[in-house]
């Protein structure tokens, strides 16, 4: 489940007299906090499952359910978040025009593709799960739990993918508290669950994996619900819920983008994870529990993008393109200054965090290290996510994509398969983060400036 622009977009619908107008910063900041407030619900529901197992099962069950399973998830999930966010468009295009007929075939079809992408990914996961785990170099002390969680996990992935579609649906036609709500609900459930079937029951990551399919299904059932009561034309019926061809492409071909973003990412990412595994178990234990507090500086800075898409977006269509450009460059300093000090507390307070996952001196030390080395390499992803996210809101992707993944998920992969191995050791993987964000921000800012739509940019708006 995620935050995503389309939640973005309705915020600034109902902003959009102020947004165009007054003080940018300000503006910027009434969008950040509502998107940053729930993006950190959607990582504290990451979580959850990493802190008990962790604190109360140990070091391989923490390994379990954040190492390789969690991107192996992540991969397939995304993909899916990715392609959905084209029936957002879709949906929230046609509701705008008031044609209800073709909110109805969007709706339906959008929850046929929810419940067959769910179905495929379910059968997939359960029966590929042991070979993918396996080729990732997964450590074996490590394998027979992550085969475990990872198999629960996709028995109930259907309720994920409808929590997501469903959400975006509401998004799309201005409702973005519901989908809050419901999140907050299952990360709330997911945490109570965790405690009552890891603490009490001592049912280990089995009983992490059963909390967070039960907490899903849970956000599932509340968004259907919704659905199906409304009296709007985007209204749910059980019966009609079947594949449109014409929409059905039309989803796919504007979703597919930020899919093949996504798996790219993704991707690049169980690669660098594999090289991770062949380090051993305490490593593996540290990097995971390093990713769930690396989540912040994520949260600090998606948030900021998205705001930055729907600042750029609005004042593009009414034709304020130096305001536009303006808010551009006001939200680069918020976000290196927010990185700065995030990064500040994460390298002086790092311990505390990792105290929270385990109490294994051997992995905190290794996950200390980490940290303090990352962290202060924040600062060099900052361009790639106000920039991309400027650019999408006038509409300029498919370069800011290639840039993307070439500049960080192709020289990436290049490093781990030709660097790594004549010097193995998590300094030389963790390398290849700072390395393809520099390279990736200077491919940005040169586009930006000097070849992208908004420097072509002379008069008007949206015709």
């Amino acid at each position: 489940m995620s935050v995503d622009l389309s939640e973005a977009k309705e915020l600034s619908s109902e902003k959009s007299n102020k947004i165009t107008e007054g003080v940018i910063w300000k503006q910027l900041l009434l969008f950040f906090f509502p998107i940053l407030f729930g993006t950190f619900f959607q990582q504290l529901y990451n979580a959850a499952d990493a802190i008990v197992v962790g604190r109360f099962v140990g070091k391989e069950a923490l390994s379990a359910v954040g190492g390789g399973t969690g991107v192996l998830i992540q991969v397939l999930v995304g993909f899916f978040v990715g392609l959905s966010s084209g029936a957002t468009v879709i949906i929230s295009q046609y509701y705008g025009a008031k044609r209800e007929e073709m909110v109805g075939y969007a709706v339906h079809t959008s929850i046929a593709f929810s419940l067959a992408a769910g179905f495929v990914m379910m059968i997939g996961g359960i029966l590929a799960a042991p070979a993918l785990l396996q080729a990732m170099d997964t450590p074996a002390d490590v394998l027979e739990p992550s085969i475990l969680y990872i198999r629960i996990y996709f028995i109930g992935i259907i309720g994920n993918l409808i929590y997501n579609m469903g959400a975006g649906i509401l998004r799309a036609v201005g409702d973005s508290k519901r989908p809050l709500y419901f999140l907050i609900a299952g990360c709330l459930t997911n945490i109570v669950l965790d405690l009552l079937f890891v603490v009490v029951f001592r049912m280990g990551v089995a009983g992490a994996a059963l909390a967070t399919i039960i907490s899903q299904a849970l956000s599932a059932a509340l968004v259907i619900i919704v659905l199906m009561r409304t009296k709007d034309m985007y209204r749910l019926d059980i019966r009609k819920i079947r594949f449109d061809g014409r929409m059905f492409r039309r989803i796919i071909r504007i979703g597919l983008p930020a899919g093949l973003q996504s798996i790219m990412y993704s991707s690049s990412n169980v690669i660098i994870q594999a090289s991770v595994n062949a380090l051993g178990t305490d490593t593996v234990a540290a990097w995971t529990a390093y990713s769930k507090i690396d989540s912040v500086f994520w949260m600090i800075v998606n948030a900021f993008g998205i705001s930055v898409t729907t600042f750029v977006g609005q004042n593009y269509g009414a034709g304020k393109q130096d305001r536009m450009r303006k808010g551009v460059r006001v939200c680069m300093s918020m976000t290196f200054v927010s990185t700065i000090v995030i990064s500040v507390l994460l390298y002086c307070f790092g311990i505390y965090f990792y105290q929270m996952f385990t109490t294994d001196a051997a992995v905190i030390e290794i996950g200390i290290n980490m940290l303090r080395y990352l962290v202060p390499t924040y600062f060099t992803y900052v361009a790639i996510e106000i920039l991309s996210g400027a650019l999408r809101g006038v509409g300029d992707c498919w370069i800011p994509m290639l840039l993307s993944c070439f500049g960080i998920c192709v020289i990436r992969v290049l490093w781990i398969m030709i660097a790594v191995p004549m010097r193995p050791d998590i300094y030389n993987i963790m390398f290849s983060y700072p390395l393809t964000w520099t390279v990736t921000s200077v491919l940005f800012i040169v586009y930006y400036l000097f070849f992208s739509h908004m420097k072509m940019l002379k008069t008007g708006g949206l015709t």
